[in-house]
């Protein structure tokens, strides 16, 4: 098929955010509505594809949450325990895991929406399961859920993206996969977007009219060059998660063409350990998300210079993973060891840890790990002044948690909670604590894994009127937006600072953009500029 040379609204990008927009374009009564993404349609779903699915949303319990999901039996239902997270909840966590930077407003609305955005993907054909595998602990007898986070879509980001494409096609989205976007095009005297000149697949470059402009193409994560300038010295070292195809292109051309205002933390990003083999430039689609390794507040994660670098039991991994990624970076090699003994072993997810996901090394002994970790290609430093850190290390840590339970007989282990279980007690206290879920690792054989930072998304990204997604302008020349503009996904800026609470990227993909679709629909039939209450209003009418 042809690229039409016109469209009511053009949507930009494959994503989960993306494909939400276009379809709630369609259903806010926009005629024709064109996807189109620089990638080849086997990289379709852009780094959506390679999540685990996890969404975070507001919720009253698991009664709330049952009807909504495919994998509860009536059995199981009565096994689960899942306290409610209420609006206050997730504001909470926003705040706290934010720094107390994220823009209130785009957080208002992400919690007020997240509900009804999960209930419109469940109306949509989108699948939703209880996340057992990722979320849930067998703790005596009981399914506890922990973390605020508790649904996923079936299959993970390769089923989400499924469903999104058959959604999209049951309501006429026409898409065009390696048709990346090159210019937009603007009124002369307004700065409002009118169009956009695309480079089609066969290298010829086409011009589309259209009454709006919905940007979901992501960040600049696989740009090596722009992670090292924004983002700092040694990003161009990290390994992409995800799609190789979100460059930062269209975030500068916004700004460009569009006089776009820039909002965010552009030196921030979303970064976890990640399979120290993995492919460096471009995620495994195969592998996906199982080439996480999310682990670490089991056990303990060691640098290349035998010595401990973060409070792995700082928090429950859903408001931590996001940022070790980065202090792995900042370690020598940019790499280091998680390790756990046999207490640990067996509560690792078998997704992410199995002979087929992960290279794991055993030894009988701590001593003798070390000695393997030092034999192995870009491993522990084999100057034995560091493999005698590591044996001090995890001999010191042992140490510390015996005078710990020494002190505290009775206290109960459970990973499913801030359990208390530490490093510090009257007697004895280490520099660096781990805070929680702290064992001894004494019960061989010993295992480890090596591993990397892993970049999934950067924060930096654009300003919009958080009611609309409509983009704000940086000109003073215009007035409040640029005209016929939306963005979503995460070329949003302005909600994630350092850090996010996971499953919150999803949520804000879906609720964003179906507000940046059903806006684009209302001001490409005639509905007005777009912004302010009133626009509000319209917007919310149609939701």
């Amino acid at each position: 098929m042809a690229l039409p040379a016109s469209c009511t609204v053009l949507v930009v990008g494959s994503g989960n955010a993306g494909f939400s927009a276009a379809v709630a374009a369609r259903q806010a009564g926009a005629r024709h509505v064109v996807l189109i993404d620089k990638c080849p349609e086997a990289w379709a779903g852009g780094n959506s594809y390679f999540t685990a699915g996890a969404y975070r949303t507001v919720h009253a319990g698991a009664e709330d949450l049952l009807s909504l999901v495919n994998n509860v039996d009536e059995g199981t239902a009565k096994r689960i325990d899942l306290e409610p997270y209420t609006a206050q909840d997730f504001a909470a966590d926003m705040h706290r895991i934010c720094g107390g930077r994220a823009d209130p407003a785009l957080t208002r609305v992400l919690i007020e929406d997240s509900k009804s955005a999960i209930q419109w993907l469940a109306a949509n054909g989108v699948r939703f399961q209880l996340s057992f595998n990722r979320q849930a602990y067998e703790v005596d007898g009981r399914l506890k859920f922990w973390g605020g986070l508790a649904l996923k879509t079936q299959d993970g980001g390769k089923g989400l993206m499924a469903d999104h494409q058959a959604n999209a096609r049951r309501y006429g989205v026409v898409t065009f996969y390696s048709t990346a976007l090159e210019r937009l095009l603007t009124h002369r005297s307004t700065g409002a977007v009118e169009g956009a000149v695309v480079r089609c697949r066969d290298g010829s470059q086409a011009t589309i009219q259209t009454g709006a402009v919905v940007l979901a193409a992501g960040g600049f994560e696989s740009n090596p060059r722009l992670r090292a300038q924004l983002l700092g010295p040694g990003w161009d070292l990290a390994s992409v998660r995800g799609t190789p195809y979100n460059t930062g292109e269209v975030l500068e051309m916004a700004m460009r063409d569009a006089h776009a205002q820039q909002a965010g933390h552009w030196s921030g990003c979303h970064s976890v350990a990640w399979d120290a083999a993995a492919p460096a430039h471009a995620g495994d689609r195969e592998a996906s998300n199982e080439l996480t390794k999310s682990g670490y507040p089991l056990g303990l994660m060691v640098n290349m210079r035998g010595e401990r670098f973060v409070d792995e039991g700082a928090d429950l991994r859903n408001y931590t993973y996001a940022r070790f990624g980065r202090a792995i970076l900042m370690q020598p090699a940019q790499r280091a060891w998680q390790v756990w003994d046999q207490r640990a072993v067996p509560w690792l997810r078998p997704e992410e840890y199995r002979p087929q996901r992960a290279r794991r090394i055993a030894a009988a002994s701590i001593r003798e790990l070390a000695d393997k970790l030092a034999a192995v290609e870009f491993g522990l430093d084999p100057d034995p002044v560091c493999r005698r850190a590591f044996v001090d290390t995890l001999e010191q840590y042992n140490r510390a948690v015996y005078a710990f339970q020494a002190e505290s007989l009775g206290r109960k282990w459970d990973p499913s909670v801030r359990d208390g279980n530490s490093t510090q007690s009257r007697a004895l206290q280490l520099l660096l604590p781990k805070s929680n879920w702290a064992l001894p690792l004494d019960r061989p054989p010993f295992v480890a894994v090596l591993v990397t930072c892993g970049i999934t998304f950067t924060f930096g990204g654009l300003a919009v009127d958080p009611h609309t997604a409509h983009v704000v302008s940086a000109s003073s020349a215009t007035r409040g937006e640029v005209g016929n503009l939306f963005c979503c996904g995460e070329m949003l800026g302005g909600l994630f600072f350092d850090n996010y609470p996971g499953g919150t990227g999803l949520t804000a993909g879906t609720v964003f953009g179906r507000r940046a679709g059903t806006a684009a629909a209302t001001v490409a039939n005639g509905g007005g500029r777009g912004g302010g209450e009133q626009s509000y209003a319209r917007v919310q009418a149609k939701l």
